[in-house]
């Protein structure tokens, strides 16, 4: 089956399983949209969800936020993965939007000039906040597309390219939740049997379904010794 051909079996799957998309971290508006996404690099979507509130009352706009020491801060999001540089980041990032008005950047240059800002935190800022067309690529939607044969998966912005080639570009913005979503309740990394999936048994090639059987079986001898 060719890669077009996939993508729209794929999209209709997806819609049937996913046709609202809410954004998973909680938020108000373009700054605090920001701020979540910056701290949810190694950190799950739950976790960022349970420090916000703490960390949104004290900061909820750029101006609350610059005025909070980098030691509040992180004591509001200690429990989170790489917490004393994404506390420097969000002040200084912070300090940054209030030297220029406070207004959020309405584009990819601006906001990948904001530190600890990369191209997926500004992909999905774009997306969501402003409505622009973006494919944000995290690790989850970079494994499933290569599993699913829609890219080689040598880096994430190889995949990027090519989920955008194959999807309508009108369907980037929803598809890519709906990608995560579907990702998590259906298509886990580990002990995934690829032939029972409802996307993976139609996608996946025969040879990626025996690599991954053999992997499944390698890692459930490794847990019984």
């Amino acid at each position: 089956m060719r890669r077009q051909e996939k993508a729209e079996k794929i999209i209709d799957i997806l819609e049937g399983l996913y046709p609202e998309t809410p954004v998973p971290l909680d938020h108000s508006d373009s700054f605090t949209l920001l701020i979540a996404v910056l701290l949810s690099a190694q950190t799950t979507d739950k976790k960022v969800n349970e420090v916000t509130p703490a960390l949104f009352e004290r900061g909820p706009d750029p101006f609350a936020m610059a005025s909070l020491p980098v030691e509040e801060i992180l004591g509001l999001i200690r429990q989170l993965g790489l917490a004393p540089q994404k506390a420097k980041n969000i002040k200084r990032l912070s300090e940054m939007l209030v030297a220029d008005g406070g207004r959020v950047p309405e584009t990819f240059e601006g906001l990948e000039a904001l530190p600890g800002v990369g191209h997926k935190t500004a992909s999905v800022v774009m997306s969501q906040a402003f409505g622009v067309p973006a494919f944000p690529v995290d690790t989850h939607i970079h494994r499933l597309a290569a599993r699913w044969g829609l890219s080689d998966g040598l880096n994430v912005d190889k995949t990027e390219r090519d989920l955008k080639r194959v999807f309508p570009r009108e369907l980037w913005n929803k598809l890519h939740l709906q990608i995560i979503f579907f990702g998590r309740e259906h298509c886990p990394a580990r002990f995934h049997v690829l032939e029972h999936c409802p996307i993976c048994s139609f996608c996946a090639t025969k040879k990626r379904m025996r690599e991954e059987t053999r992997e499944n079986n390698r890692l459930r001898q490794r847990r019984s010794r």
